[in-house]
């Protein structure tokens, strides 16, 4: 029955976003992402200018993501079947979510940039740039380590599989080095988007499992910090 009332309509509006936010894992996601950006943005003191943009981006993407699943939903009600029209109609919703996505990453960029690079590269110099003894070591260690824990899970090859990820060790080792050596948060960012691709990449062809993947980031990141840090240490 169409609603009459005005508090109905709201109450069916509510419904549809609880509705999105329970079936649809995305739109979760979308949330804890919101969830996480407002009090940082409020601990950052961005302007009321500022404050708004990031708003609009963030309610646009969540509208982006209930008109898909409002798209899906009518195009499933319609047929069950698959159909090339009904694939086209769930591509293209899809692709208004990641094009609304794309937009509220450059406005995020570009606004939030200025605010936290600088405190990111003091962050940096405060590890300090490492030596090129230091990275050599440092990536030599990552490996041993790799191939030690997957000698002990008895998983997998040293190239491919078990726990943890050799390449995503190796990948944010590697991250880990250059922005320690280049002190700029831009190329750091840069870097640590293409560890984040290899690791990816590993889940994509069902290779490691996303534990595996995070273990293997971690050591690798938590391995190149202490030998850098040892090696300012004793020099």
């Amino acid at each position: 029955m169409k609603p009459t009332r005005f508090i109905d309509s709201v109450n069916c509006a509510i419904e549809g976003i609880i509705h999105t936010a329970r079936t649809q894992k995305h739109m979760r996601r979308h949330f804890l992402a919101a969830l996480f950006l407002f009090p940082l943005i409020l601990m950052l003191g961005v302007t009321d200018t500022e404050f708004i943009l990031i708003s609009l981006s963030v309610c646009f993407v969540l509208f982006a993501e209930l008109m898909n699943t409002a798209i899906e939903a009518v195009v499933d009600l319609v047929t069950t079947e698959y159909h090339p029209l009904a694939k086209t109609a769930k591509d293209v919703a899809a692709g208004a979510v990641l094009m609304a996505s794309i937009g509220a990453v450059v406005m995020g960029y570009l606004i939030l940039s200025k605010y936290i690079f600088p405190i990111y590269k003091e962050a940096l110099g405060v590890v300090g740039n490492p030596s090129e003894m230091g990275t050599l070591v440092s990536l030599l260690v990552v490996v041993i380590v790799v191939v030690i824990l997957k000698a002990i899970s008895g998983k997998g090859t040293p190239l491919e599989g078990g726990l943890p990820s050799g390449h995503a060790a190796v990948a944010f080792s590697v991250a880990t080095v250059v922005s320690l050596s280049t002190q700029d948060p831009l190329i750091s960012v840069l870097t640590i988007g293409l560890a984040v691709m290899v690791s990816h990449s590993r889940l994509l062809l069902h290779i490691h499992s996303m534990r595996e993947v995070l273990l293997g980031a971690v050591t690798g990141i938590v391995l190149t910090l202490f030998i850098v840090l040892l090696f300012r240490y004793y020099h």
